[in-house]
């Protein structure tokens, strides 16, 4: 895909036009990879070049990466399909996010790399199908998705938490979401990140990530508290207050370090404490 193609494809606002856009660079570079590495050509197959469709192929790599004996690809592929079918918003979500992790992650190159190998992306996109059964009142068969996500990509988020498009969960390992935390759009995460409650009490008691934030490996951000719009949470930080938009927290309970964060951390990544 072109630069310019490329460029017009980030900016695009139709969800139909993005959703094809990605799916026609992934194509193209699976094309190219089976090329470069043949033995490589049975996954290609299966989970790309075999489909006709962003849909099909997400339902084939998720169903091949959490398919186990009780819970087989024939029964896990046809799920993840009809959620896709439904709902388009889900479809454009997972599109964003591809987008996302190429511009956000210097060591991705292309939308194959994440949809074929990443759990980061992975696990999101399952969350997104767990998600859709909640809402359905499918309870049992989202909790399953759930612990299926958990038992293979370590990776915890409850199908009733709220989470926007846009996203970059980068490593992903020990990540964890509680029922009514909400995670808004283009929000960039690590690794070990925590969104939890501070005890047994009901009701909203998870975090809320609003746009734009950066959030450093291994935070614990616990309870209902605001994280504010582009604000950075540094890295082993424990978030127990809101924290105000265009800010960096830091530290074992987060302190103010700078209040003149300029433009988006979530787009920049840059995870230094100074502006």
């Amino acid at each position: 895909m072109t630069s310019l193609k490329r460029l017009k494809l980030r900016h695009c606002t139709n969800c139909e036009c993005v959703i094809n856009g990605v799916w026609d660079w992934v194509v193209e570079c699976a094309r190219e990879a089976a090329e470069e590495e043949p033995a490589m050509r049975g996954i290609l197959d299966d989970v790309c070049l075999s489909r006709n469709s962003l849909a099909t192929s997400i339902a084939a790599r998720l169903a091949r990466k959490l398919s186990r004996r009780d819970m087989p690809r024939e029964l896990i592929e046809p799920l993840i399909r009809e959620a896709l079918a439904e709902d388009q918003n889900i479809l454009s979500q997972i599109a964003h996010d591809l987008i996302a992790i190429v511009d956000r992650d210097p060591a991705c190159r292309t939308p194959l790399e994440p949809l074929l190998f990443y759990k980061g992306f992975h696990s999101i996109t399952t969350y997104r199908i767990s998600h859709w059964l909640w809402k359905h009142g499918r309870t049992i068969m989202a909790l399953q998705f759930q612990s299926l996500a958990s038992e293979v990509f370590a990776v915890d988020i409850h199908p009733a938490a709220v989470i926007g498009c846009g996203i970059l969960l980068d490593h992903a390992t020990s990540f964890v979401v509680g029922e009514t935390a909400i995670i808004r759009d283009n929000v960039s995460i690590l690794h070990e990140v925590t969104l939890g409650g501070t005890g047994k009490e009901e009701g909203d008691r998870h975090p809320i990530v609003e746009s734009g934030v950066l959030i450093g490996a291994g935070a614990k951000i616990l309870g209902r508290v605001t994280i504010g719009t582009c604000a950075k949470i540094a890295a082993c930080s424990v978030v127990l207050e809101n924290v105000p938009p265009h800010t960096t927290v830091a530290g074992v309970p987060a302190v103010i370090v700078s209040d003149s964060i300029p433009d988006n951390p979530a787009l920049d990544m840059n995870q230094c404490l100074c502006d």
